[in-house]
């Protein structure tokens, strides 16, 4: 169901505050995945710089890590963060592992500068795939969520209900 079809007027309650928690879990696998994806493709891109500057093609960027993934861990979302799970079982995370694998996982070393830049093209993609996902989720999330609002708001629903549904 995309945004267009959403029609949270004519959903029940129980069945509003369902879709929205199961929207919300979609929106953390996908957050979970996108921000492994920029992680990789900054690592992709840090490798093409160093070599780009004249780095050999044995160099290590580890020692560069933390500035590297630095936006990845510190970065984040302007909605308010949510519990973290391990979502690397899921079918997102594992068709990002695929790609990966793919074009050789981690061993940046042994791809020449032509994979290295196909590499990174696919990781970009990959990246913005999901970014659009997020919008679209967040769009729907928000939807639900004003609907919620509007019925607590306007005697709709009952606020004690929020105490007891947990």
């Amino acid at each position: 169901m995309n945004a267009a079809d959403l029609d949270p007027r004519t959903l029940e309650l129980a069945q509003l505050r369902a879709t929205r928690a199961a929207l919300q879990h979609q929106d953390d696998v996908v957050s979970f995945v996108r921000r492994l994806a920029q992680a990789r493709l900054d690592l992709v891109r840090a490798e093409l710089r160093r070599r780009n500057n004249g780095g050999d093609g044995d160099g290590d960027l580890s020692g560069e890590l933390p500035t590297i993934l630095g936006a990845q861990l510190t970065g984040g979302s302007s909605r308010p963060p949510r519990p973290a799970d391990d979502f690397s079982d899921e079918p997102l995370a594992r068709a990002l592992d695929a790609l990966c694998r793919e074009w050789g996982n981690a061993d940046l070393a042994a791809l020449d500068d032509a994979e290295l830049a196909e590499f990174a093209e696919r990781l970009d993609e990959f990246e913005q795939q999901r970014s659009a996902e997020r919008r679209d989720l967040f769009h729907r999330i928000d939807l639900l969520s004003a609907e919620l609002v509007r019925r607590y708001r306007d005697g709709e629903a009952d606020v004690g209900s929020l105490l007891a549904d947990d």
